[in-house]
């Protein structure tokens, strides 16, 4: 099996090479930009898109701007709204991620990312265990023990089936033993802010999705972090690693952009020093250390490649987890 870990930090080093290249700064500012989230608001897609959205007015890098928002099925029913609603258009953006990458493989889709144009991948961000407030179980270890003990009654609130929730939480039960068969997943595919109501409301007994997503309700209180899926500790975020409570998982999620199908080689481009000229801006880079997103950038063709070799290695995982062929 391609090792997914191995290859996320291989590619994050090319991200770090990239990354000093003094890439171009977009010519011109676009008079206008639509932002396709395939999310519910409240989600991390959503949280993205806005953030772009406000960096690039902020910046003047774009005059105006819409954003449309359509959830489900882990990004896969407003994928081909996407296609048909602006194929050939210069001044679209569709905001997608690892976890849609997972949902076309399981869903077995009859469109694909594949069909778009790769204009960069923009951050990474660290998958995080949660369960609320009011929950009895204080740590990670309480955690397992009670996964062991009784797989069933444990119910866990994520995003779409085989997207980087799913595999994050088959990945913890296969460390505790737990056949996957015995996970009660309950998957959220409109977008996280339902996953979070659950949470909120005690309705599950944990919640997983990137840290973006969980750090307000964190941070007041109302959630309690049990671990991050970080392979060491991260700087700006004060929440133990699985590895360092002597669980051997780790997992990354990348978010990035994509153009239309069908735009010429120069309107491609054009998209693409739009976001290297965002990601220049002390706004994005205030943005990313605030949210604790890791800067993942890879422009265009690095992020072709980076995505071509991604599916093949979720591919690869899912059926290793049962959940592909």
């Amino acid at each position: 099996m391609l090792d997914r870990r191995s290859f996320l930090a291989a590619t994050a080093g090319l991200a770090a090479a990239t990354a000093g290249l003094g890439l171009p700064a977009a010519a011109k500012p676009f008079g206008s930009v639509s932002l396709f989230i395939p999310g519910a608001p409240g989600g991390g897609w959503d949280i993205t898109g806005r953030v772009i959205d406000e960096v690039l007015k902020k910046n003047g890098l774009v005059r105006s701007s819409r954003i449309t928002n359509v959830g489900g099925a882990g990004g896969t029913i407003g994928l081909p709204q996407f296609i048909n609603q602006y194929d050939g258009d210069p001044n679209a953006l569709f905001i997608a991620g690892a976890i849609m990458v997972g949902a076309i493989i399981t869903n077995k889709t009859p469109v694909n990312l594949g069909l778009l144009k790769p204009v960069a991948r923009l951050t990474g961000e660290y998958q995080v265990l949660v369960v609320p407030a009011a929950s009895p179980v204080k740590t990670l270890a309480e955690f397992m023990a009670l996964l062991k003990q009784d797989p069933k009654a444990v119910t866990w609130a994520g995003g779409a089936p085989g997207g980087t929730d799913h595999i994050f939480a088959c990945l913890i039960a296969k460390a505790a033993g737990v056949p996957l068969s015995g996970l009660s997943y309950v998957a959220f595919t409109g977008g996280g802010g339902e996953a979070m109501a659950s949470l909120l409301g005690n309705q599950v007994s944990a919640g997983i999705s990137g840290y973006g997503e969980f750090a307000e309700q964190i941070k007041a209180g109302n959630l309690r972090a049990l671990a991050i899926s970080a392979p060491s500790r991260v700087a700006s975020i004060e929440i133990p690693t699985l590895v360092e409570q002597g669980v051997d998982v780790t997992i990354s999620n990348w978010r990035g952009v994509f153009g239309a199908p069908n735009l010429r080689e120069a309107e491609t481009a054009a998209l693409i020093e739009l976001a290297t000229a965002m990601v220049q801006t002390q706004d994005w880079k205030q943005q990313l250390a605030t949210r604790g997103w890791s800067d993942q950038f890879l422009p265009g063709a690095a992020f072709a490649a980076y995505l071509e070799q991604d599916v093949a290695a979720t591919r690869s995982v899912l059926a290793d987890l049962g959940l592909a062929k």
